[in-house]
């Protein structure tokens, strides 16, 4: 009776059955699949895996027109990205799938098949991966697949299962950072430790604005109707910051505190943004007003003041709960300038330190006392004629 290498091993005998080397040598993965295993979860973003999976493929001899993958994402607006990958060139490109009441209709989920017949024609392999309602990864080829190339594109959808899971809990992260602190303050916090002693004094131009008699509003007005208007107004405003390059920091009632950092040698730039971010504000709530009196609705008022400064911008809270915010002086005087604007009659006010960096014409009110403020303030307002507020 032969004795296999299982045999050699229990009586301590030297392996050298030549069965047992070749079972090892079976072991041995394909350079895709080792691929997947020992680095693909190092690519930067699932376009890339895609990508490289995809010249790791016809590297190992499997015929390839194009490839696709679909990942749903959690984000406030996109439902799903599904990215197209093709041989010839190595580009890829995305489309994306907007959730309900996002910007655009949800396109159909089989929006990559579609894609990869455009190109190739024939029949799309499709694989689940992970589970039966988890990412898709399809591929077309110049002809049809042979049972052993389904067979290899199947095995690699099984080992991209957890470096995409990888890839797919780093995107959550940061996309969950992103919606509520901000793509810099997002990437300020992942590049940092978590502790509450950490922050760096930077100089920006900020926006500070919030809603005239809103108390009235929520006081008198169903709740559903008031979150309704708070959206309204967030969107009008926070979609001008991001316009301009500005970025929200935080949602305060409200109110909103927006910075434009300065990144170069002068302040100029964002504080030219910031004025046009609220120039742009204030003909986006004019639209907004104009829908709202058609509907029947009052009308919502704004106060926003412009000021250029230093703040801390980093972590402040307790020992085990954090909140990533600026502060100091320069948010304490754009918050008292905000609250000069229904005594001018202005909606826009801009403080002398921001109007002395900027070219852009703008209406001198004087100096003014604000409150918890020691020096007077140099007022400042925009060149086009306003109405009231209030």
């Amino acid at each position: 009776m032969a004795h296999g290498g299982g045999a050699a091993l229990r009586q301590g005998l030297p392996v050298t059955n030549t069965a047992l080397l070749g079972h090892h040598r079976a072991m041995q993965l394909a350079p895709t699949l080792a691929w997947l295993v020992d680095a693909a979860q190092n690519c930067s973003g699932a376009d890339r895996l895609l990508a490289e999976l995809g010249a790791h493929l016809v590297g190992d001899g499997v015929p390839l027109a194009a490839g696709a993958l679909t990942l749903e994402v959690p984000h406030p607006l996109i439902a799903k990205r599904t990215w197209l990958w093709r041989a010839e060139s190595g580009e890829v490109i995305e489309a994306l799938g907007f959730a309900p009441g996002g910007l655009a209709p949800d396109p159909p989920n089989d929006a990559g098949r579609r894609w990869l017949r455009d190109i190739a024609g024939g029949e799309v392999h499709e694989d689940a991966v992970g589970r039966s309602d988890g990412p898709l990864l399809g591929w077309i080829g110049p002809r049809p697949f042979t049972a052993d190339e389904i067979e290899r594109l199947r095995q690699a959808a099984r080992f991209a299962a957890t470096p995409l899971a990888v890839l797919a809990g780093r995107a959550t992260l940061q996309a969950t950072l992103d919606a509520y602190l901000g793509k810099r303050s997002a990437e300020r916090v992942l590049a940092a430790p978590l502790r509450r002693d950490l922050g760096e004094t930077i100089q920006a131009a900020l926006l500070y604005a919030d809603l005239r008699n809103f108390t009235i509003l929520s006081e008198t007005t169903p709740p559903a109707q008031v979150i309704a208007a708070l959206d309204a107004w967030f969107d009008r405003i926070a979609g001008a910051v991001h316009a301009f390059g500005g970025e929200v920091l935080k949602f305060i009632g409200d109110g909103v505190l927006a910075i434009f950092p300065v990144l170069e040698a002068s302040p100029r730039r964002a504080c030219d943004a910031a004025l046009r971010a609220a120039g742009a504000a204030e003909a986006g709530m004019a639209y907004l007003n104009a829908e709202r009196r058609a509907q029947g609705l009052p009308p919502l008022a704004f106060g926003a003041a412009l000021h250029l400064g230093e703040m801390l911008w980093g972590n402040i809270g307790a020992a085990n709960r954090l909140d990533f915010t600026a502060i100091g002086p320069a948010v304490n005087l754009a918050s008292r300038l905000e609250g000069l604007c229904k005594q001018l009659g202005r909606t826009v006010l801009v403080s002398g330190a921001l109007a002395a960096e900027t070219d852009m014409p703008l209406i001198a009110l004087g100096s003014h006392s604000l409150r918890g403020i020691a020096m007077p303030c140099e007022v400042f307002a925009l060149a086009k004629a306003e109405a009231p507020t209030s």
